[in-house]
């Protein structure tokens, strides 16, 4: 590991839900919420070698950050979600590559909607329905 992906400072603004980094090469970059949970670096996101597409994040936040050792941070989400550690090095390739990554995701997510509508047979849960089963 270099020193340049060494973390220097990180502040988490509650209100936009975006994480500030300070970077030791003098760089920053800011990460919204829903971005690094859906990058997390767990296993149950990273699927071990094959990635897992992670939905429906638009509007979670971080409740904390845990510093692990000299070399990352865990980041808490208001979720649950907790078991990832994010490495100095990973969050400087997430800052360096956000467009580009959040690119993919927004085609994956694109790919995965319309796999979803060209489904021939759709059940409904008839629990979540407005249908009137008291006949």
């Amino acid at each position: 590991m270099t020193n340049t992906a060494l973390v220097r400072k990180l502040h988490y603004h509650k209100r936009s839900k975006q994480l500030e980094l300070h970077f030791a090469d003098g760089s920053s970059a800011s990460l919204s919420a829903e971005f690094l949970r859906v990058h997390s670096p767990s296993a149950e996101v990273q699927g071990h070698g094959n990635p897992v597409l992670v939905v429906g994040k638009q509007q979670v936040g971080i409740e904390r950050l845990e510093p692990s050792g000299h070399y990352g941070v865990r980041i808490c989400f208001d979720d649950g979600h907790q078991s990832g550690i994010y490495r100095w090095p990973y969050l400087q390739q997430l800052a360096s590559q956000q467009n580009e990554l959040w690119q993919q995701y927004q085609q994956r997510l694109a790919t995965a909607k319309k796999q979803q509508d060209n489904v021939p047979i759709r059940f409904i849960d008839a629990a979540n329905s407005s249908i009137d089963h008291s006949n």
